[in-house]
Formats: structure tokens, sequence, C-alpha cells
């Protein structure tokens, strides 16, 4: 989709009056009066133009084997695969994992490349010494988890969420009822965002990032997004401190490369891992430097604008948004306003007001949990799945988080665990309510 479709973009606040980082629930989300006017694609307060049109070209630059991508990868670009709607929105292609359970937990199968299987390789290449084959990577014949689909997810208003505080998460699900309460997951912060005081190498966090909520912040989404979904490894100070957590190659199916078949990225300068492709070299006492494709990212991401509402069937939505909480959509998919704090830790407008519709939490959603977890996960725990915000939903081609369809009533019905209450109670409505449902979730 090209970069310059355009659309003026209203944000509508469900309700008003919210003490800034504090929530309250919204028994029938109605559309409100327009809170700002934004263009789709564009940016919040905090950042100049220019800055985030440098930010956003670096985001969509295409790299290639002498920047240091490979040996295995999914793109070339982060913008290659954010794609729809806007530079920043979800993507076509659907990336690939797996793992295996043994004596009834997950095994990654690290040492033979799991649990992500990269699509793409460097193939053959001359590294001017010798020729280089990297082999596809394929799945482990121990495998018992199979070929399962993660989609990319969209960017749009993420750092307004990066921005909310621990405590936040924790008061939606205090208030969550208990049949659908969402778990609070936590994660070690391995990128710190200099602009937030209160990170630091190893904080732990509220996660709430990713489809499986394993990362705490958008620096380490970032950077982790970098090495693994492009194949570059980066190097970083912070406080003085090397952050090398990035810096290892994803080796194919776990079978290291011979020297200099990685990649054709420069050598590695003195006191940082060798084979890592960016860096910003030794560290000095006190020193905090982000390597600059990672910093542009972090800053695309923190200041990308959320979407707008479409009120084109406004009749439809106004009536179907009772019947979303009347179902029980809002145990999960919450209505509750969010509003950064003020000042926002990360450089976003403070006392912001913005509506997710998720509460990036972690739930049971038995059969259409992707069975995909971390070494030592119990089987029950594989199946737990962030609750996917809502917001810009109509532009995504694929739902789901393995992108099996791109209609809403069937992927409200696939619904499982601690949601097939709601997806039951959805099945049993009248054509008519299904019908307003289907928009005002559409309408986001």
């Amino acid at each position: 989709m090209s970069i310059s479709f355009i659309r003026k973009a209203v944000i509508l606040s469900a309700s008003s009056g919210l003490l800034a980082g504090c929530s309250e629930a919204v028994d029938e989300p109605t559309l409100g009066s327009a809170q700002a006017e934004i263009t789709l694609g564009s940016h919040v307060g905090g950042i100049t133009d220019a800055d985030f049109a440098e930010a956003r070209d670096n985001f969509l630059l295409g790299e290639n084997i002498d920047d240091g991508v490979g040996p295995v990868f999914n793109e070339t670009a982060c913008g290659a695969c954010h794609t729809l709607g806007a530079v920043g929105g979800s993507g076509e292609q659907i990336e690939r994992r797996f793992g295996r359970v043994s004596n009834g937990v997950f095994v990654s199968l690290a040492g033979e490349g799991g649990s992500l299987r990269q699509l793409k390789t460097l193939g053959s290449f001359n590294n001017g010494t010798r020729t280089c084959t990297v082999a596809l990577e394929r799945e482990p014949a121990d495998a018992t988890v199979h070929n399962v689909g993660r989609l990319t997810t969209p960017l749009f208003g993420l750092g307004l969420v990066d921005a909310m505080p621990d405590s936040f998460f924790t008061q939606l699900a205090n208030a969550e009822p208990a049949e659908v309460r969402g778990i609070v997951k936590t994660a070690a912060v391995l990128l710190p965002n200099p602009r937030d005081a209160s990170q630091g190498i190893g904080t732990v966090r509220v996660a709430r990032f990713g489809w499986k909520d394993d990362i705490s912040n958008l620096a380490t989404f970032a950077a982790d997004a970098y090495k693994n979904e492009m194949g570059i490894t980066t190097q970083h100070c912070f406080r003085g401190q090397s952050i090398t957590a990035f810096a290892t190659e994803s080796a194919p199916n776990g079978i290291a490369q011979p020297a200099g078949c990685d990649d054709l990225a420069p050598p590695a300068p003195a006191g940082v891992p060798a084979g890592t492709d960016d860096a910003v070299g030794p560290c000095a006492s006190g020193q905090t430097e982000i390597q600059e494709d990672i910093q542009n990212f972090i800053n695309f991401m923190t200041f990308l604008a959320p979407t707008e509402r479409d009120l084109s069937d406004a009749a439809a939505v106004n009536a179907g948004a009772p019947v979303f909480n009347r179902v029980g959509c809002n145990g999960c998919h919450v209505t509750t306003t969010f509003r950064t704090p003020n000042p926002a830790p990360n450089g976003v407008p403070g006392n912001f007001a913005f509506n997710p519709f998720s509460d990036f939490l972690v739930h049971d959603m038995g059969a259409l949990g992707d069975q995909i977890g971390n070494d030592g996960d119990s089987v029950a725990v594989t199946r737990r799945m962030r609750t996917a915000p809502l917001w810009g939903i109509r532009f995504r081609n694929h739902l789901l988080h393995d992108g099996r369809t791109g209609d809403v009533t069937t992927a409200i019905l696939a619904h499982d665990g601690q949601a097939l209450t709601s997806r039951n109670a959805f099945n049993q409505l009248n054509a008519t309510d299904k019908h307003n449902l289907v928009q005002f979730v559409r309408s986001l």
C-alpha cells in the first residue's frame, strides 16, 4: 500500500474527566465529541515534523547484506511489514513459529533455531575469501507444535501505551470480572529508553507489547525486531554500560556459520562482540548512546499517532456499542479511557486520552491459544495471549494472531477459553445485533 495514503482522523473519547494515569470503566461506549484532529500515519505532539519524518524514513529504509541483513531474516525493512492503513500499520506477512512439548512443558528448541523460523536466507554469496552458503531454516523433525502463524502487529499509538504506569494495568486487571480477569505479566527492560528516567537495564516493568506480552518497552521491541526480523545485530551504551543483548546473530536452525558468513557488515569495533553489525563502540563512564537506527525506530513508534474512528455508519455503531458490552467483549477489550501521565515519561503529550480497546493483559484463550511459550512454560501458559487492541482494526486484512481470517464475525467465533462465554453470547444474538456489534468493532 502506498505510504502516501492519508485520511483525516478524529480521535474520540469514550468518557471524560478522568484523572491522569487512572481508569474508569465505561458501561456503554458512545461516539463522543472530537478531542483532536490528526492525519493517519502522522505523529502526536512531542516531536517535530522533521524529526518524525527522519525516523519514518529510517523505518522504511531497505537494508542489505552490506548493512548486516542476514544470515536468516524475514524482511529487509521495518516498513516492508508494517504497511496497512499507513506506515506503521499491520501487514500481510505472517511469520512462522514452532516448538516442542516435553513432559508437559514447552521447549523452544533453541539449539535448532527455535522458536522463530525465519523465512528468508542470504543463500550463496562471496565474502571476499570464500563462497558462503546459508541454508533456509526448516521446522525441526522433533517439533510437536507446528507452523504457528504470527501476524505483524500494528504500531499506531503504542507510544501512548508505553507511557502508562504499571499501576494502571494492575487497576485494569482488578476491575475485570473474576471469570475473565487477565494476568499482568512483567518483563525486564533489555534496552532502556533514555528519555524515561525510571528505566534502567534490567528494570522489571509490566509487559505490554507482542502477541504474548513478552516485551516491556518500545526500545526493547525495536532492537529485538531488528535482530530477529531483519538479522541486524546492535550494541548500545546506557549510563556507561555496554548492552550486548542484541549483538548475537540468529543462526539458521541453530547452526553457526563459518567466520565471515553471517553477512558483509564491517567488523565490529574493539571491545564489542565480534559479528555485531551496528555498534556504538566502547562505553565511556556515564555514556548513553542508542544505535542510530534503533533510536529512530524508537522515535517513530513512540510518536506515531493512534488511528481515527470511522463514523460512516453511525447509527449501527451507536446501536452496536451497548451490544459489545452486553455480550462481554469489554471484559478484555476494555472500553476504559486511558490517559497518559502529565508529564509523560517518554515525551508524548501528557494528559492525552485514548481508547485502544485492550487491557494489554494475557488471558487463557483455550483452543485459540497458539501453544507457543518460553522454555519451561506449562501447556496452560502457552494458551495465554495478549488481548489484541481493536483500534485500527478496519485497516487489517488479517485477524487473530495467525491471520486466519479477515472477517470480524469469524474471528469472534474462534474465541475460546476465557472468551467462550462471550463467543456463545454473540452466537445467540439476532442478525441485527450481530451486524451492529460488528459495525461497532469496525469503527474503531
